[in-house]
């Protein structure tokens, strides 16, 4: 729980609910001299809790949502292999993206598409495992083994969930920047960026994603 400093009299309850709301919880209790104050860091036992912080906005990608899957030229159809790797590694994606508030389809689109679910995929250009890492992205996510499903896939979401909150959940921004890098994307004024590869990969994410939104894995 961060300390906002000092405790503060009763007085100024109108600007903490302000200044504090959607950020951490608010006490109120005695101080050694026995005035009320409140403070979002409760030093002793006689503090209770008056305001209790809302929980953080979830960064979740609906894909029952019209918005959230753009439209694209293309319908991907999903192979009896691919559905079988899916149903495979559906654990796996389910946990990570829980943790990272994403939808799983999302997830199984970036997989499908990156890898076709082989966890011992590998680029020309040095990208690993089943959401294909670069190094330095599953150093930046503390993954030691790009190799390992359960590692990659988690970094993978991290990641992702990451670039959604960047580019505002724009959901077309942030597959590009997985694909692009998000330099490449803010570089070009937050649109997707003129290249082949890009423009290829993020209609292409999204046919799988509309595709895993209608199947039950």
């Amino acid at each position: 729980m961060r300390s906002i400093g000092k405790l503060l009299p009763v007085a100024c309850l109108p600007f903490v609910l302000i200044g504090t709301a959607g950020a951490s919880d608010i006490f109120v209790g005695p101080d050694a001299q026995q005035s009320v104050v409140l403070s979002n860091v409760p030093s002793g036992d006689g503090f209770a809790l008056l305001l209790e912080a809302p929980p953080e906005p979830v960064a979740k990608v609906r894909a029952d949502s019209a918005a959230a899957i753009p439209d694209a030229p293309r319908s991907t159809r999903i192979s009896a292999t691919v559905i079988g790797r899916a149903a495979a590694y559906g654990p796996l994606v389910e946990a990570a993206a829980r943790e990272t508030r994403l939808d799983p389809g999302l997830l199984h689109a970036v997989i499908a598409t990156e890898s076709a679910y082989n966890p011992a995929a590998r680029s020309p250009k040095g990208a690993q495992g089943l959401m294909q890492l670069m190094p330095a992205t599953a150093r930046r996510y503390g993954v030691a083994n790009a190799y390992e499903p359960r590692h990659n896939i988690l970094g993978g979401a991290r990641y992702l969930a990451d670039l959604l909150a960047l580019f505002d959940q724009d959901v077309q921004l942030a597959l590009a920047a997985y694909n692009a890098g998000e330099q490449a994307v803010l570089r070009h004024g937050r649109r997707i960026p003129p290249y082949r590869e890009t423009s290829a990969y993020v209609p292409r994410v999204l046919d799988y994603y509309r595709a895993f939104s209608k199947n039950s894995l």
